[in-house]
């Protein structure tokens, strides 16, 4: 990665260190819960990435299937911290990427409150990302997404881009292009936003 890129990640990170860090407070502190989306959609204009962001928004609901061969919608999900990834294996900022989001799905395995999702936009179907996911031993959720329906319902601007969604199903924070996130201010702030609905 150039000096420029890593620069614009760093950026980008520390924005989104930010924006989840805000999110938090607004749930922890004595702001009225109506405050949250006006100040997400505030912060969601700081981020690196010139395309619009959704943060701040409902996420839209799908229904993929899955590398288990089990489907997964959205929806189902509703009460969990939703780690959404749209990405591909023909992408190199993806695969750059991919360790690090191993790295946190171990973090947060056994955390029943926090769901790492992986949509893969390869058109070629499942053997690509199949043969991928194995080759390097990734163990979070991989869904299909050759018609890219999460792309398009997400307004994704370019691959990666993340998406954190909280309980309640609204788009807390979004980030687009690789980002390191085994971050360990990361992991605490996603800590945060878990517990701030559960406990």
């Amino acid at each position: 990665m150039g000096r420029d890129a890593k620069l614009l990640s760093m950026i980008a990170g520390v924005t989104l260190l930010v924006a989840l860090g805000l999110m938090v407070y607004l749930q922890f502190g004595t702001a009225p819960v109506e405050m949250a989306p006006d100040v997400a959609n505030q912060v969601a204009s700081k981020p690196a990435a010139s395309s619009p962001v959704a943060a701040g928004k409902m996420a839209s609901d799908f229904k993929l299937p899955g590398l288990n061969g089990q489907t997964v919608s959205l929806s189902s999900l509703r009460g969990k911290v939703v780690f959404l990834n749209v990405w591909a294996t023909w992408c190199p900022p993806c695969r750059e990427e991919m360790p690090s989001i191993e790295a946190l799905y171990e973090k947060f395995k056994d955390d029943k409150n926090f769901v790492v999702l992986a949509v893969s936009q390869d058109s070629d179907g499942r053997a690509p990302v199949a043969s991928y996911v194995e080759t390097h031993g990734l163990k979070f959720d991989v869904l299909l997404d050759p018609e890219n329906q999460v792309g398009e319902a997400y307004d994704v601007s370019g691959i990666p881009e993340t998406f954190i969604i909280d309980q309640n199903g609204r788009i807390v924070a979004h980030h687009v292009g690789p980002y390191d996130w085994a971050n360990p201010e990361i992991r605490d702030a996603l800590e945060e936003l878990i517990k701030s609905k559960t406990g």
